[in-house]
C-alpha cells in the first residue's frame, strides 16, 4: 500500500491576521494624528473665547466646547453611519454606549479638574500612565500576558509619552491624584471598547456613547459641579458658537475628533491588543508637539520631543516584535 502524504500550507488565516492588525495599527495612528491636531484646534478655540468673554471661567468654556463638540459627533455620526441610527432601538448597544460614554466623560472631567492645579507637563506625564493601567487591567482580567517584551514596551511608552516636554516636576497632591484616576478611566475606557466592540455592532455602540457623552456634557455645562461659579448665561453660549474663530476649531474638532476619530477607534480597535492600542495613542502628545512647530507655535524643538518620541516608538517596535502577542 502507497501512503500519500498531502503537504498542508498554514499561511492563510496567520497571514490574514496580521494583515488586519497591521491595517488597524495604522488606522489608529491616525486617530492618534487627530487627537494631536485636536490639541491646537482646542488652543485655539480657547484663545478666541479669551477674547470674546473676558470674565468667563475657563473650565465652563472647555466644558461647553466639549459638549457642542459631540453634539456635532453625534449629529454627524446618526446621519452619515446608518447602522449607528438602529443602536438606538438595541438595549446592548445602549449598555454598552452609555458605560463608555460614563467612563469618558468622567475622565473629561476629572483631567480638566485635575489641570486646574498641575502644569499641563505634569498632566501630560500622569495621564500617560494610562498605558500603565491599560497593562495592569489587561493581565487582570486575562486579556494580557505578563512578558518581558510587554513590560518594557510599557515602560517606554510611558516614559516617552509623559517626557515629551521634558522632565515634570511632580509633587503629589489632589490635582495630581485626579489626574491619575482620569489616566485610569481611560485605560478603563480602552479595555471596555475592546469588550463591548466584540459583543455589540461597534458602528451602534458609536451611536449611543456619542450621545451619552454629550448628553452628559450639557448637563454638567448646565449644573457646575466642577464649582465654576454658577452657569454662564444662554446668551454666552450663544455669542461664542457665533464667533468664527472658536466655531470653526469646534467644529473641526467635532468632525474630526469626535465623529471621525472615534467611529475608526471603536470599529478598528478590537483588531489589536488593548495594550497595543495604548501605546498606540500615547504618541497623541507627540503629534500635538510637531504640529504646533510645524505652526510655529512652539519655539526651537527641544531634545526632549525627541527622546520622548524615540522612546515611544521603541516601545512601539518591541510590542510589534514580540514573538508571540497574546490574544
Amino acid at each position: 500500500m502507497v501512503v500519500r502524504h498531502r503537504a498542508i500550507y498554514w499561511c492563510g488565516p496567520t497571514r490574514q491576521n496580521v494583515k488586519i492588525s497591521q491595517r488597524a495599527t495604522l488606522i489608529l495612528f491616525f486617530v492618534a494624528f487627530i487627537w494631536g491636531l485636536t490639541f491646537i484646534w482646542m488652543k485655539q478655540a480657547l484663545t478666541a473665547a479669551d477674547s470674546i468673554l473676558t470674565d468667563a471661567d475657563g473650565r465652563w468654556v472647555a466644558m461647553h466646547f466639549v459638549a457642542f463638540r459631540f453634539l456635532i459627533g453625534s449629529l454627524f455620526t446618526i446621519l452619515i453611519l446608518q447602522s449607528s441610527r438602529s443602536g438606538f432601538n438595541n438595549p446592548d448597544a445602549w449598555r454598552g454606549g452609555l458605560c463608555l460614554g460614563v467612563i469618558l466623560i468622567l475622565g473629561f472631567l476629572i483631567q480638566m479638574v485635575g489641570l486646574t492645579d498641575v502644569t499641563p507637563a505634569v498632566s501630560a506625564f500622569l495621564t500617560s500612565l494610562y498605558v500603565v493601567f491599560t497593562a495592569i487591567i489587561g493581565l487582570s482580567i486575562g486579556r494580557q500576558r505578563l512578558t518581558v517584551f510587554m513590560c518594557l514596551g510599557v515602560v517606554l511608552a510611558t516614559f516617552g509619552a509623559g517626557w515629551i516636554s521634558g522632565p515634570p516636576r511632580v509633587e503629589f497632591g489632589m490635582g495630581e491624584w485626579l489626574t491619575v484616576v482620569s489616566g485610569f478611566l481611560f485605560a478603563l475606557h480602552i479595555i471596555v471598547t475592546d469588550r463591548v466592540t466584540r459583543v455589540v455592532d461597534p458602528i451602534q455602540s458609536t451611536g449611543t456613547m456619542m450621545v451619552t457623552v454629550m448628553g452628559l456634557a450639557f448637563l454638567i455645562l448646565v449644573t457646575d459641579p466642577m464649582g465654576y461659579g454658577g452657569p454662564a448665561s444662554a446668551g454666552d453660549a450663544v455669542t461664542l458658537l457665533r464667533d468664527m474663530g472658536y466655531l470653526i476649531p469646534l467644529a473641526l474638532c467635532g468632525f474630526f475628533g469626535s465623529f471621525v476619530a472615534l467611529a475608526a477607534l471603536m470599529r478598528y480597535q478590537k483588531e489589536i491588543t488593548p495594550v497595543r492600542a495604548a501605546l498606540v495613542y500615547a504618541f497623541e502628545p507627540v503629534w500635538a508637539a510637531v504640529i504646533s512647530l510645524a505652526m510655529g507655535l512652539e519655539g526651537d524643538p527641544s531634545i526632549w520631543l525627541f527622546i520622548g518620541a524615540g522612546s515611544l516608538l521603541l516601545g512601539n517596535l518591541i510590542i510589534e516584535l514580540e514573538p508571540s502577542n497574546v490574544t
